[in-house]
């Protein structure tokens, strides 16, 4: 019997109807075709054809020109514990024999295979932070309405996490019912918000377990009437969601942490890192700008980058590029309990795959030039003034996403992980995003300036 026959054998007796070969569009967002499972093989095997160029982000490609094909992972399948009529396998691109130049999963997969080349496996571990929200009076409030009680934050709060059992809980089950070994999970400081904490594993598989993660909030979120939302700052006055990225690289020989000190190796300032570390946090400082753009990917992104803005306490929002330790104010942090780099940037917005690859090509940069990111930064910089960080050579990431996108467009280590046709479709697309946002009349100009004159 064929592994596709055993495959197809075994997801039956487990209930599975439906199969799905799952892509992203250049937003992150998971697209298939629907296949019954009878031909499982045939989806296997490529039978299913898309025309991407109708999707967001995804290339020119036109109405009179040949269709993308879907070539899925078949040793990735996973049945979805919350629907087991489906199986989801993540899928690449192909065109013409070839992969796309717009499949966000082959474009993590070059930097995977460019450490790789190095001698490294890329581990990663995502910290995922949504709001849950339900419909009253034609706006949105946070599901449990005691939330609404105590100002000006739930953070950590016992009674609310307890009371959001009815998410929290099925949230729980499913991750760990799909093997993630979920070790912490909490009520964050916005009205709504929470954080699931889970093992780290492979960059490759870590980004193809965000995506089911997103389905599966949205789903035990609408099954108790409410949304999942991953909007990076949902008001003026609530806390940013944001999705930090923890990245180390292993040996691919002994799975040892490269990122820790060895035995007989100086750490720096004693913190046990080892100097490859700082090399790679340099890269990724060195490209700082670039890296926003597609971590930090929509215009809302950048209201959350603010030490304050309009909340009544500091926002813990990553708002200038450095590096500190334990600092999370920062761009970049080197955490005490862990030997990871923490980008703190990255928000609930991103698309996984393209965050995790521009951010792996710039480590690698890093390390193969033996940048130096300086000394680490650890004091609170939200209560320096910009003048004299700016004297320390500390410097405000992007404000909009019209200012990093400017910065991608002319980064030669964006567009060579990207690769050009790629690199030229998402500037386009963000531009034209940023463009359409400064467009738009909205209340807050009504209100400031209707009756000025």
């Amino acid at each position: 019997m064929s592994a596709i026959e055993e495959l197809k054998r075994t997801l039956k007796s487990q209930g599975v109807k439906y199969f799905f070969g799952a892509f992203v569009d250049g937003l992150g967002v998971p697209k298939s075709k629907c296949v019954p499972i009878d031909h499982l093989a045939d989806a296997i095997g490529g039978s299913e054809l898309y025309t991407v160029g109708a999707l967001e982000a995804m290339g020119p490609l036109g109405p009179n020109e040949d269709e993308c094909v879907g070539l899925p992972d078949l040793a990735s399948t996973t049945v979805l514990p919350w629907d087991r009529r489906y199986a989801i396998a993540p899928a690449d691109l192909h065109l013409h024999g070839k992969p796309y130049s717009h499949c966000s999963r082959t474009t993590l997969k070059r930097q995977l295979e460019a450490a790789a080349a190095l001698g490294y496996r890329v581990n990663m571990g995502i910290e995922p932070e949504l709001y849950v929200l339900r419909p009253v009076d034609g706006g949105w409030q946070p599901f449990v309405a005691e939330d609404l009680r105590n100002k000006p934050t739930r953070g950590y709060d016992i009674e609310t996490t307890m009371l959001a059992d009815s998410f929290l809980e099925p949230m729980v089950a499913y991750i760990n019912e799909l093997g993630w070994d979920i070790y912490s999970f909490d009520h964050e400081g916005g009205d709504g918000q929470y954080e699931f904490d889970f093992g780290y594993c492979d960059a490759l598989a870590m980004a193809d377990r965000m995506i089911l993660f997103r389905l599966m909030a949205k789903h035990v979120a609408r099954s108790i009437g409410c949304i999942a939302s991953f909007m990076p700052k949902p008001w003026s006055t609530a806390f940013g969601s944001g999705a930090h990225f923890n990245v180390s690289l292993a040996d691919l020989k002994t799975g040892a942490n490269r990122f820790e000190a060895g035995e007989g190796e100086k750490a720096r300032d004693g913190r046990g890192y080892a100097e490859l570390a700082y090399h790679f946090t340099a890269g990724v400082l060195e490209h700082a700008e670039a890296i926003t753009a597609v971590v930090c990917p929509t215009v809302n992104s950048y209201k959350r980058l603010s030490p304050r803005g309009f909340m009544n306490e500091m926002s813990w929002a990553p708002v200038y590029r450095a590096y500190g330790q334990n600092n999370r104010t920062l761009m970049c942090r080197l955490p005490v309990n862990r030997r990871c780099l923490e980008l703190r940037t990255a928000d609930a917005a991103v698309n996984f795959y393209l965050g995790a690859a521009i951010m792996i090509a710039a480590g690698l940069d890093g390390i193969r030039r033996r940048l130096d990111p300086g000394p680490s930064v650890d004091f609170n910089t939200y209560d320096v003034s910009e003048e004299e960080l700016e004297k320390r050579g500390i410097h405000r990431l992007s404000r909009t996403l019209g200012q990093s996108i400017e910065a991608f467009a002319t980064s030669a280590l964006a567009r060579e992980t990207f690769g050009p046709e790629f690199h030229d479709s998402y500037t386009k697309y963000k531009r034209a995003e940023w463009h359409e946002y400064c467009l738009v009349v909205g209340e807050w100009e009504r209100e400031r300036y209707m009756h000025i004159w």
